[in-house]
Parts: structure tokens; C-alpha cells; sequence
């Protein structure tokens, strides 16, 4: 079986048009991967598919060739891998790149099932692709802002401020306490609290080190 001339040229564009919708976003948020390198992972892949499939019509009939096709869209995910892998930036716990690695991988699908004819399926994955994309970015951001842990350590004086009282300052601007630790400093009289809490709302975590540090016995008030 061969393809005709005219559904190939479709199916290529289409491939190439729904990466591309995926690479605008990419390209918005000037990540490492934009509108062009979306567009040529789809485009090649759907024209890898269209090779496998149709691409060795003329052999088909020879006795003792057997073809599989599904072996070059598991090569094209392997390939793919490696180009994803580029796009990702890790500096010290901050990795950067990620979604756009996923968004790569995701085109190279999109291209996979044009190449393949299933339109409607590429046509989905394409908007569901946009729809976490930039619709739950904004969610993101929101959860992120109510979900967000950081850990800050006092040091003050027990015997003149106790731990509910620093805990109950913290919760006052809206900081929810998830977990802390308490070390004596030797001779000193002192102690020093590590306290993991969850950043709630707008609150500024340096407020919050102004508002315990305001109190009396609290020596000194740091971000980790």
C-alpha cells in the first residue's frame, strides 16, 4: 500500500502546525526549545512514520521480509529522550527545563499519530497539551503560592520567650507550621529552633521574621 501524494503533504503540515501551536508557548516563555525546534520534532517524526509505513510497499510481497513498523516510533522516542535531556538545567536544588523536555516529547507524539492518520487523536492530544500548558499555569502558580515550604531558624532565650509563643506569632500572619527542631547551644542559655512552615496567601516570609524577632528573648532570625 502507498500513500498518495496529497495525504502526505497533508499529514506533514498537520504535524507541523500542531507542534508549532505547542513550540508558541515554549517560545512565549523563551524557553531553550521554541516555535521552530516543536515544529521539526513533529514534522520529522510524522515523516519517520510515513517512511516506516508506506516507505517499503515494494518489499512487502518478498518471501521471508517482514516489516514492523512500531519499531521507529520506539526509536523516535528514544531519540527524542536525548534532545528533551538538553533543554533541562539543574543549578544547585533548582531544575529548570522540564516541562519543556515533556513538551518535546509530547510533539514528537502529536507527529507520531499524524504520521500514522489518526488525526483526531493528535488533534486531542494537541489541545489537552495547551490546556496544561496555560491554563494550569496560573493554578500552579496559586498552589505553589499556598503550598510553598521554607524553613527559618531562630535563636532566643527560653527562659525569657517560649515556643508557643514564637509558634503562635508565626501563625498570626497566616504561616501554617508543618515541623521544627530545637538545639541547645551549649553553655550559652540559649536555643536555637529550625521551624518548616507553609508560606499561606501573600505573605512575605520577611514579615515574618520582623514579627519573631520583634519579640523579647528572640535574639536573632534567619531564612535557611
Amino acid at each position: 500500500m502507498t500513500l498518495p501524494p496529497h495525504e502526505i503533504t497533508l499529514r506533514l503540515v498537520t504535524a507541523t502546525a500542531l507542534a508549532g501551536l505547542v513550540g508558541l508557548d515554549r517560545e512565549h516563555r523563551r524557553s531553550a526549545a521554541g516555535l521552530r525546534t516543536h515544529a521539526l520534532v513533529g514534522m520529522s517524526a510524522c515523516l519517520l512514520m510515513i517512511a516506516s509505513a508506506f516507505g517499503f510497499a515494494d518489499i512487502l510481497g518478498t518471501p521471508g521480509v517482514g516489516l514492523d513498523p512500531s519499531r521507529i516510533a520506539a526509536q523516535i522516542v528514544t531519540g527524542i529522550g536525548f534532545l528533551g535531556a538538553g533543554t533541562i538545567i539543574a543549578h544547585g536544588e533548582s531544575v529548570r527545563g522540564l516541562t519543556t523536555a515533556a513538551s518535546i516529547w509530547t510533539v514528537a507524539a502529536i507527529g507520531i499519530a499524524v504520521g500514522c492518520g489518526m488525526y483526531r487523536a493528535a488533534i486531542l492530544g494537541t489541545a489537552l497539551t495547551l490546556i496544561l500548558l496555560l491554563v494550569l499555569r496560573p493554578v500552579e502558580r496559586r498552589l505553589d503560592t499556598f503550598w510553598r515550604k521554607q524553613t527559618i531558624s531562630l535563636l532566643y532565650d527560653p527562659k525569657v520567650v517560649t515556643i508557643e509563643t514564637l509558634l503562635a506569632a508565626l501563625r498570626s500572619i497566616n504561616l501554617n507550621v508543618t515541623g521544627l527542631s530545637v538545639e541547645t547551644q551549649g553553655s550559652s542559655g540559649k536555643d536555637e529552633i529550625q521551624i518548616t512552615l507553609n508560606q499561606s496567601g501573600g505573605t512575605v516570609l520577611q514579615d515574618a521574621l520582623q514579627a519573631v524577632v520583634q519579640l523579647e528573648g528572640v535574639e536573632s532570625a534567619k531564612i535557611e
